[in-house]
């Protein structure tokens, strides 16, 4: 093995492990395009990469019925290839906050292995379906907007698609024109056959009529100078 002059102040090092007989080092692996809006790429983090002191990160509030207390959820991410045409952000940790303490057992132990998964790399999108699979034996809710809900470690699956959505891990799905069209034509007709009438949509009298104490009809004008009724004419004046 030839010399080799280092001219530079040596900063840091490490140790390079062989590869044995038969195994490939995981680096870059091709996943079915659907999954990934990027591309395919999946990035497979090493134990070479190390946790930077600043991470980006987003914060998510769940408020849900069964609970009086809101839960938190905040994802860091990482910055791959900082810089560069290859800058992506991929999800690093996870942290759970809530001043509920029935559940401090499972959040920790969840976000513990949430956050190791997240740090080995690779395809976690596996996490999403995994966590969105889970039932509440003693029922699920229902989420303003009339959206169900099995459980709250469901809405944790849907927080993390969420933010892989937003970082561009998971594509959104989003209908296209045809199928658009036929969801606002039946939405539109659905509408016109459910929409209730106004009681006083169709009256008779005048618009800013007031309401009659004697009939209950919105009839109740000013008339020389004396509120009158046009509908069984009771008047103030007599």
């Amino acid at each position: 093995m030839s010399a080799i002059k280092i001219d530079s102040k040596i900063t840091k090092y490490r140790v390079q492990k062989s590869v044995s007989e038969g195994t490939v080092p995981a680096t870059v692996t091709e996943i079915p395009a659907e999954r990934l809006a990027s591309g395919g790429k999946v990035i497979r983090l090493t134990e070479e990469v190390q946790r930077p002191e600043v991470l980006i990160g987003s914060t998510y509030k769940i408020k849900t019925p069964v609970s009086d207390h809101a839960m938190y959820i905040t994802i860091n991410d990482i910055i791959l290839n900082e810089g560069s045409e290859h800058e992506q952000r991929r999800p690093f940790e996870v942290f759970i906050n809530s001043k509920n303490l029935d559940h401090y057992q499972w959040i920790v132990a969840l976000t513990r292995i949430i956050s190791a998964v997240f740090r080995k790399g690779g395809d976690v999108t596996f996490l999403v379906e995994e966590l969105k699979a889970v039932f509440d034996p003693r029922g699920g809710y229902w989420q303003p907007g009339g959206k169900f809900m099995p459980s709250l470690i469901a809405e944790l699956g849907y927080v993390i698609e969420k933010h892989m959505q937003t970082i561009g891990m998971i594509r959104k799905f989003v209908l296209d024109e045809h199928q658009q069209k036929l969801v606002d034509d039946k939405r539109a007709e659905y509408d016109s056959r459910a929409k209730q009438t106004d009681a006083f949509a169709k009256s008779h009298f005048p618009d800013g009529a007031q309401l009659c104490i004697k009939c209950s009809t919105a009839a109740v004008v000013m008339m020389d100078g004396c509120m009158t009724c046009l509908n069984c004419g009771e008047s103030k004046c007599g």
